[in-house]
């Protein structure tokens, strides 16, 4: 069973205080829907800090809801591990489990495979300039120093590779399984260097695309996977009460996941230290 949380507390959250004052109703989608949508974007964008209780009187000021569709919606985000109700103590953002991020990346990894060599494969010349003006958007957002923006590009790019690949779903199956990987990618961006050292990846990636040469566009995928894993390491360096589990067995547990990636395609593209 999971420990109470620490009570970490902030000032209002953007998306809520918006609405703060005159908020009326939700109109178009279900109260409930609107308040999941509100409140995983904030979850997942680290807006809310893992640990940090959640206040049904503030969402229901801010968002002009009831109590009803507010408990709706944070029983859905129960059920995706964002958030923990503990009884007699309140409704916190979940912790991140350190112990589920080396195999949700190795789950990636052979999704994501598919669709890269896929890609490589049948891409066409208007897919191949989709994704060289993806890399534009995050050469914009790293320039300007926007991690925010950075990381709706970084998904709209995977998300192009998958469609040229002829796959799109693929990229939704993914994305269902890095929901905790997320939350961690979101604390690492800021940090510097991190968003030119992606594009930098991302960037061998669309060469070996629009080179059709399908195994070094998985050589480049795992540089850029394997990567990630190796950042994994030092996720206990931020803030610990961020996350739930056991620090030391992190770094095992990407190093083998790391191991595990290597040998799929015949020419191998080089992995930074």
């Amino acid at each position: 069973m999971s420990e109470a949380p620490p009570p970490k507390r902030r000032g209002p959250r953007s998306a809520l205080a918006a609405g703060a004052e005159g908020a009326e109703p939700i109109r178009g989608r279900t109260a409930a829907t609107e308040v999941y949508r509100v409140l995983r974007g904030e979850i997942m964008s680290m807006a809310r800090k893992p640990g940090e209780p959640i206040n049904d009187r503030e969402i229901e000021a801010a968002l002009g809801v009831s109590r009803t569709p507010i408990r709706e919606a944070i029983l859905r985000l129960a059920g995706e591990n964002l958030v923990e109700v503990l009884p007699q103590s309140g409704t916190f953002v979940a912790r991140i489990p350190l112990a589920t991020l080396p195999e949700a990346i190795v789950i990636r990894r052979a999704l994501e495979e598919l669709t890269v060599r896929a890609a490589a494969e049948h891409a066409t010349e208007s897919q191949v300039a989709g994704l060289q003006a993806s890399l534009a958007r995050q050469r914009e957002h790293a320039a300007a120093d926007d991690p925010v923006g950075f990381y709706a590009a970084d998904e709209a790019f995977h998300a192009a590779i998958a469609a040229a690949a002829g796959y799109p779903t693929t990229w939704k199956l993914v994305q269902q399984v890095k929901v905790q990987v997320d939350r961690y990618c979101h604390l690492s961006l800021p940090q510097p260097g991190r968003m030119a050292r992606l594009l930098k990846e991302h960037t061998a990636i669309v060469n070996a695309i629009r080179a059709h040469d399908p195994l070094q566009a998985v050589a480049a995928l795992d540089a850029h996977l394997n990567n990630l894993l190796a950042g994994l390491v030092l996720a206990p360096d931020f803030d610990r009460g961020y996350f739930i589990g056991d620090p030391s067995a992190v770094g095992p547990a990407a190093r083998a996941a790391v191991g595990a990636g290597r040998g799929t395609g015949r020419r191998r593209a080089a992995t930074p230290a």
